[in-house]
């Protein structure tokens, strides 16, 4: 069974919904969506207060060559456009709509499906960027400019990312087990804009043995290759999925076109298929909400722009036990100070969690066991990184590799010491990037 060779651990998986079918959440009285959807520039607003939108209405415009659009979830009438909170922690400007209760789509969108085949290249990719995809297992970049690789980067190899190696998580499973020709579809019109010379590979973590099975029996006809991989955290991520599945390693300072490699997620797939096939903009995604403090744990698909409340209270709302609210998996989410945030592209689960356990524990002196170097996917030294961190030395922390950790939180997880080991290092990564925006300003 194929694995990264360096690094990772294995948390306890907590799939308390690998077994829920998806179930359709209800469009809310009231939608918050953010125009700051996607990595890089947030859109700019299409619309004024007051305006009546169609559902897939282009509402925000993509504002640069690495930027999105954003298409209203439903139709209504735009109540105001204002900073709200954001579930990565910040604010960003958001655009309100009140529902009418019709759900209707604009003309021309959502329609039967067409033959992929009968579209060029160019078609192809602008059918993604005007529908607004962006990379929907957590990283959020512009899906089209990430199949628009420099023409010098000749790509070999086309993965799609089916590991949701984050314990809870189980978003990705159902859609590889209840849509799996649109991941198939979605595959081959990656692989069609590649010349169709690419080898195509969907990794899957072996913990999902009839999601392996699915596909199998779909995609060895079309000659792509599922590859079960062992279950082991962080196997999803795209630098360990890569060396897993071709034994290539991205060194520092490289990005996996130059190694020939294309990585795509499940889901982004699956939107890929359908904006193309279908003129579906992006204006929904399935979310897995779970945790041991909500009542019931489900996958929904839910509207982009619906409140994280209003999902609690879909799902049973939350035990009063429930101290801590985490967008994203365990591993790699962040914590919210509120629930009146929105789903954006990029959400894949929530998480209602008590952690009086994990408060309890305070952070000791590191007592130099190493086993933070033993699980780091990348090689690093993350006790070296946090002390150069906590002294502010920011050109030494630099040679010492802080560009390549990936802040997966393995060293954080093992530390005997309760470090916290990826904040500091995520700390030095933030006034490192300022720093450098000020030289260049």
């Amino acid at each position: 069974m194929k694995t990264f060779k360096t690094g990772g651990i294995h948390p306890p998986e907590n799939k308390f919904t690998e077994n829920s079918p998806i179930e359709e959440m209800p469009v809310p009285a009231e939608l918050a969506i953010s125009l700051n959807q996607h990595l890089g520039k947030p859109a700019k607003p299409l619309v004024k207060v007051g305006s009546e939108v169609k559902k897939g209405q282009l509402i925000g415009e993509a504002d640069g060559f690495i930027s999105a659009n954003v298409h209203a979830s439903t139709s209504g009438k735009v109540k105001a456009i204002k900073p709200h909170p954001h579930p990565g922690g910040q604010y960003a400007m958001t655009v309100f709509i009140t529902a009418d209760g019709k759900d209707e789509w604009a003309e021309g969108l959502d329609t039967e499906p067409a033959d992929w085949r009968n579209f060029s290249k160019e078609e192809i990719i602008g059918k993604i960027k005007q529908a607004g995809i962006v990379g929907m297992g957590g990283a959020g970049f512009p899906t089209n400019v990430k199949l628009s690789p420099p023409p010098d980067k000749q790509i070999d190899t086309i993965i799609l990312n089916g590991a949701e190696c984050e314990p809870f998580l189980t978003a990705d499973h159902r859609l590889m087990l209840e849509s799996p020709e649109a991941v198939i579809e979605g595959l081959e019109i990656i692989t069609s804009l590649f010349s169709g010379q690419a080898k195509a590979y969907i990794g899957i973590e072996s913990n999902k043995k009839d999601a392996i099975a699915v596909l199998s029996k779909l995609a060895s006809p079309k000659g792509i290759e599922v590859v079960s991989l062992k279950t082991k955290y962080p196997q999803g991520a795209e630098k360990q999925l890569i060396n897993a599945i071709t034994g290539r390693t991205i060194e520092q300072g490289e990005l996996p076109f130059d190694k020939g490699c294309l990585v795509q997620n499940i889901g982004t797939a699956v939107a890929i298929y359908e904006a193309v096939c279908k003129n579906k903009p992006l204006v929904d995604r399935i979310v897995t909400v779970s945790g041991l403090e909500i009542g019931h744990p489900k996958n929904i698909r839910t509207v982009i722009g619906t409140s994280f409340r209003d999902i609690s209270r879909f799902c049973g709302d939350p035990k009063e036990s429930t101290n801590q609210i985490i967008s994203g998996g365990p591993m790699m989410g962040k914590a919210l100070f509120t629930l009146d945030v929105p789903v954006v592209k990029t959400t894949s689960g929530i998480l209602f969690v008590n952690n009086a356990g994990i408060e309890k524990a305070r952070e000791r002196t590191c007592i130099r066991c190493s086993k933070c170097v033993d699980v780091c996917p990348q090689g690093l030294a993350p006790w070296l990184l946090a002390n150069v961190a906590q002294i502010r030395e920011f050109d030494e922390i630099q040679l010492l590799g802080l560009a390549n950790c990936t802040e997966c939180g393995s060293c954080t997880y093992v530390c005997p010491s309760k470090r916290e080991l990826v904040h500091w290092i995520k700390y030095a990564k933030a006034l490192v990037n300022n720093r450098q925006k000020r030289k260049s300003a």
